[in-house]
């Protein structure tokens, strides 16, 4: 820097001029993009779904103006009172965009604002999907959460329809709602176990609903006399299965004839593993018979019982077996081998009760006689092995215990009836010995009175 001829302003070189140009460059740019992202309102297309708008700090225009209005259109605010969302510190803007910062309608309604208003249908996946399928975004509240339920909707029945244009198929609000949207693991929620099947019959139940579709729907009314629905409804057991369990959620699609194995087997492993081995496995194949199915129905499933198998009436081998065919044998012979092993422990259990009931002590034949029933048990999952031999096999252990256990009843009521016997006796002599001592006494007496 150096100054002029009157020694009394300075004058900068071309070098510092650029410099200083540059500085207050910077500087202007730095004003003008704080400017701009001050600018940039909540819900903006543009937003990162990490800066997902309507926290609950702040203003927030759309509770201040709906509060104010009437029915459908303050109802919303009422219901997000108890959402999951809103628990997590999201408002209206976090799904439907806009500018909750500002009072006046239209501009908190701009589009250019990244306001979406009611999503169309079709839209809707992708309107929840984009926080959903974030998963940066989605592990700021619970690392565990999936990320995938977008995706996997569109492998469903229900999104394939959908990606046809068919807007009489379940979205996402369908089974959870919109505005007061639950967890999953609240049982008010609409998706909690022991609600899903009413959820799903909104739908599935209604004859208007799936007339387009030809679809039966009778399910749930068949579900609700099923011993699952019994399992889940009345007893509350919540890993009894109900629709999403066979069927999926967001995946949602029947299960196919050569599936239906592999469903059930997802509980009834043992007995999966068993069919899978059996000699029925090709015949149902070959036939497209559903394994299961067959035997025990879809949505009305009743508890199994020992009638089922066999060639009585109400045996479910008879709708393919004749007599004299190998499978007519093999039933008999199952259900033979089953009652001979019901028939030992109803009756040992029969004797040892009668003799706990006398007072004599059966209590270890009657704990092991447990081991019996819990072969039987095992006996009736053996056969879905359709194998007479395997059955025998399974029962023969179980017979061995429940005759010991017979033995020991017949024991202790055969010592039972000698304790009776020798009691007997020992009242007999006592009375005897009773009547001996008192003629004594008599006798005594009377020579008393005669040496007087």
């Amino acid at each position: 820097m150096k100054r002029d001829r009157l020694g009394d302003k300075p004058r900068f070189e071309p070098w510092q001029r650029r410099v200083k140009t540059a500085a207050l460059s910077a500087f202007l740019l730095t004003l003008l993009v704080t400017w701009v992202l001050a600018q940039r309102e909540p819900g903006s297309a543009t937003r990162s779904p990490q800066s997902v708008p309507g926290a609950a700090t702040g203003k927030d225009s759309c509770v201040t103006c709906h509060t104010t209005l009437q029915n459908q259109l303050s109802a919303p605010i009422t219901a997000m009172q108890d959402d999951v969302h809103a628990k997590h510190g999201l408002s209206c803007a976090g799904c439907h965009g806009g500018n909750p910062n500002e009072d006046d309608a239209s501009r908190s309604h701009d589009p250019r604002k990244g306001y979406v208003g009611k999503p169309k249908l079709k839209d809707v996946p992708q309107f929840c999907g984009k926080c959903h399928s974030n998963a940066e975004f989605m592990k700021t509240f619970n690392p565990a959460l999936r990320v995938d339920q977008e995706t996997e909707y569109f492998t469903s029945v229900h999104g394939k329809l959908s990606r046809q244009g068919d807007q009489n198929v379940a979205t996402c609000s369908s089974c959870h709602g919109f505005h007061g949207i639950k967890a999953v693991n609240d049982p008010n929620a609409p998706v909690y176990p022991v609600k899903v099947a009413e959820t799903c019959g909104k739908c599935h139940a209604s004859v208007e609903h799936m007339r387009p579709y030809s679809i039966a729907t009778d399910q749930v009314e068949k579900y609700s006399r099923s011993v699952h629905s019994e399992a889940l409804m009345k007893k509350l057991d919540l890993s009894a299965p109900t629709c999403n369990d066979c069927h999926g959620n967001h995946g949602a699609t029947p299960p196919g004839l050569t599936s239906v194995a592999n469903v059930c087997g997802n509980c009834h492993s043992r007995q999966g593993e068993l069919f899978e081995k059996s000699p029925h496995k090709i015949p149902f194949a070959e036939a497209q018979l559903a394994a299961c199915v067959v035997c025990h129905s879809n949505h009305e499933i009743h508890p199994p019982t020992d009638e089922m198998l066999g060639v009585g009436q109400e045996a479910t081998c008879v709708s393919c077996h004749t007599d004299g065919d190998a499978g007519f044998k093999a039933a008999q012979g199952m259900r033979r081998q089953i009652d001979e092993l019901a028939a030992h422990i109803n009756t040992a259990d029969q004797l040892l009760s009668r003799a706990a009931r006398s007072g004599m002590e059966v209590a270890r034949p009657q704990f092991d006689l447990k081991d019996a029933r819990d072969k039987l048990v095992n006996a009736r999952v053996v056969i879905h092995s359709f194998s007479p031999a395997q059955v025998e096999a399974a029962t023969k252990p179980g017979v061995d215990v429940a005759r010991k256990a017979l033995q020991a009843g017949e024991h202790s009521l055969s010592e039972l009836r000698r304790r009776r016997k020798g009691l007997a006796v020992s009242l007999v002599f006592i009375l005897l010995t009773v009547v001996a001592v008192y003629f004594k006494v008599r006798q005594i007496e009377g020579r008393g009175g005669a040496d007087t």
